[in-house]
Order: C-alpha cells, then structure tokens, then sequence
C-alpha cells in the first residue's frame, strides 16, 4: 500500500488513530506499507526501515535510530554548521 502525506491536515487525535490502522494493516493483513510523510514522529513511530531523499538522491538508508544519527541528514535537514562556528 503506498501513503502519500497520510497524516497531512490532521490533528493529533486523528494522527494516533491513522497510525493505529496502518499498523493493524501492515500486522494483521500482512500488507507491506510504503509511506511518503514529512511528519517525523508519525514515520519514526510507524518504520521500520527508512530511506531519505535530499533533492531526490538518497543520502541515508536504515532503522530510524540510524536515520536520525546519520550526519548527512543532519547536516541536509537542520544545517550544517560554517567553517570556523564552535560545536554548540
């Protein structure tokens, strides 16, 4: 089943349930999922393995713990810091 931004106008009620149901159709039914979603509380709750694009090339591939570690999504999503700044 692919999702496009499933979750994109909902509020966090709504939001719990929609997790809810795709992963009782995932667990239950044996569907696999396929999710696009900029929310990331929803995909790192929801994934099992994530991929990140960054004007459509992928720069990380893994379990969410990875993905959030990774320096090249760090560095693509929050900035990377200027030569020169201090590690804050």
């Amino acid at each position: 089943m692919l999702l496009d931004e499933p979750a994109a106008g909902t509020n966090p009620a709504e939001k719990a349930s929609l997790v809810e149901l795709i992963r009782k159709v995932n667990t239950i039914y044996g569907v696999s999922v396929l999710l696009i979603e900029h929310d990331m509380g929803l995909v790192m709750s929801l994934a099992e393995r994530i991929i990140v694009l960054n004007f459509g090339e992928i720069i990380a591939e893994g379990t969410p713990r990875e993905v959030q570690q990774n320096q090249a999504v760090i560095e693509a999503y929050l900035g990377a810091p200027e030569s020169g700044e201090d590690d804050r």
